[in-house]
């Protein structure tokens, strides 16, 4: 750091303890500064500088200089001015560049001589971008420094960053990333983990022989997902049109048309609620395998997120905000809906269709009695009672990594009736930490079937269900011209994000949607 205590800012004014806690005086003497730096004919914000080494490149080159040391090499180097202390005629600045690297630069008379020592002094804020051009030499207390012989403005800050001992708000973390990362170790860690965990998971499916594609954000009808649309109009076409909820179908015409290996990793738009696992846009992998099972895309979601971890953490086992650790590693264990259900409540839950199914009715009272509120206008069916009782009963207790077996009939419109238990399909759900991370299917490929389940879609709209599939005649033609057995997977990478590092969906989410200030 530097040769004397760390200072939180420079004068009194900079003193705040959230970016949004900003006086109009330290406004208007910033842009007092910024205005005598232009009227004296300099750059408050020039076009480039004369960079030659990022700071960590002079970390890197110089990582054990003996205190008192002169190297004889002349930089010139820029960051954001992070502390701040002017004392007679040396004056100590620590600078920051984008990744978090740190490097001291000193400022003195000897140096830069009176006249660029005082505008140092009058011009240089907390939050300033400057370049300093010096030589490279180790402080008397071991410091490795930058001894300036010039200095130069990159970029004058108006706004002044918050106290930095002073944790940031939430709300102002995600309204203000941008200082978020400026001022946080963390939130910059994040955003790298992510970048990492993309990478890795392209990597992983191309290794195994997955080719990647585009499908329409904006979609003439909405299908692949129970979820409400985001509607919008084309001008261009005089029409609404719906941001998609899911790339599945078009994904599932790939392969129809034999890219038997096929992913997507993009955005989908759902117009729902929003909390700590749910986020109206996000982004999302889709896979498509031709040939597989609900059981091998089962296998092959583990690995993934084993390996995604292993590349972007450098372990399966990754540590959590308060110090503990969450195993992903070896065999994951499996679980029935309806039999461990059947176990929490006690009493058997048959499937729709059985000769002995549990009715709706049997399902409503059921729900009252454990105190389940079901909403009255939605037209709830056997197999959305049955979810919404698992996820009260069950999954709310779920931590270890599991994946939830063999869903209702009426819940699944785009999966694979089950090969031997009646009323059930052959679908998984992964729960990490306690959520709901990915899914997986053995996918419907008869084209009869899929219109017999799109037309009964349709019926569960028309009694209020607003997460109903419509009928998509262009994708079950695609079907008439045969697909192959296939399984599918999807998978949140906020959610993917949140399992790794154990934060909310909104900080890992580099920009989340948040409401505008009234």
């Amino acid at each position: 750091m530097s040769d004397s205590p760390t200072s939180a800012a420079s004068t009194a004014a900079e003193k705040t303890t959230d970016a949004d806690d900003q006086t109009p005086e330290q406004l208007r003497i910033r842009r007092e500064k910024r205005e005598r730096i232009l009227s004296e004919g300099r750059e408050a914000y020039p076009v480039s500088i004369p960079r030659t080494h990022s700071l960590g490149e002079i970390r890197a080159a110089y990582p054990d200089l003996e205190a008192g040391t002169e190297t004889g090499q002349h930089v010139g180097v820029s960051g954001r001015v992070i502390f701040l202390r002017n004392k007679g005629k040396l004056c100590f600045a620590t600078l920051q560049e984008g990744d978090g690297t740190q490097l001291q630069a000193m400022v003195s008379f000897n140096g830069v001589g009176e006249e660029a020592l005082g505008r140092w002094k009058s011009d240089v804020d907390l939050g300033d971008i400057v370049f300093i051009s010096g030589e490279v030499i180790s402080s008397r207390t071991g410091e490795l420094s930058v001894m300036a012989d010039g200095w130069q403005m990159a970029s004058k800050s108006l706004r002044p960053l918050p106290v930095a001992h002073k944790d940031m708000n939430e709300e102002t973390r995600v309204r203000q990333r941008y200082v978020d990362l400026i001022m946080r170790p963390e939130a910059r860690e994040t955003a790298r983990t992510r970048i990492k965990v993309m990478a890795e998971l392209r990597a992983a499916l191309g290794r195994r022989g997955f080719l990647e594609v585009e499908t329409p954000m904006l979609q003439t009808l909405h299908g692949g997902a129970a979820a409400r649309p985001f509607v919008t109009h084309s001008n261009a076409f005089d029409m609404d049109l719906y941001l998609r909820i899911a790339p599945e179908l078009f994904l599932k015409r790939c392969v129809v048309g034999g890219i038997e290996r096929v992913f997507e990793i993009n955005r989908n738009f759902r117009n729902e609620g929003a909390d700590s696992t749910h986020s109206p846009e996000f982004a999302m992998l889709e896979t498509y395998q031709a040939y597989g099972t609900y059981d091998d895309s089962a296998k092959m979601i583990r690995e993934l997120v084993q390996e995604v971890s292993q590349a972007a953490l450098g372990t399966q086992t990754p540590t959590m905000p308060d110090g503990s650790t969450y195993d992903l590693s070896g065999e994951w264990t499996s679980l029935e809906m309806y039999p461990s259900l059947s176990e929490a409540l006690g009493e058997e839950i048959v499937p729709a269709g059985n000769p002995d199914e549990t009715t709706v009715e049997q399902l409503l009272a059921i729900a009252e009695r454990v105190g389940l509120e079901i909403p009255k206008d939605k037209g709830y069916g056997h197999g959305k009672l049955v979810e919404e009782l698992w996820e009260h009963m069950v999954g709310e207790k779920l931590d270890q990594p599991v994946f939830v077996r063999d869903f209702p009939v009426e819940t699944s419109p785009l999966v694979r009736s089950h090969r031997s238990v009646t009323g059930v399909v052959e679908k998984w759900d992964l729960y990490v930490r306690g959520f709901e991370l990915a899914t997986g299917y053995s996918e419907l490929v008869d084209p009869v079937i899929q219109r017999e389940r799109f037309v009964d879609q349709a019926r569960l709209a028309a009694a209020g269900d607003d997460e109903a599939m419509v009928l998509d005649e262009e994708f079950l033609a695609a079907m008439e011209y045969g697909m192959p057995p296939t399984t599918g997977t999807g998978m949140g990478i906020d959610r993917l994000l949140m399992a790794l590092t154990g934060l909310g969906i909104r900080e890992t989410i580099l920009f989340p949607l948040v409401k505008p200030r009234t």
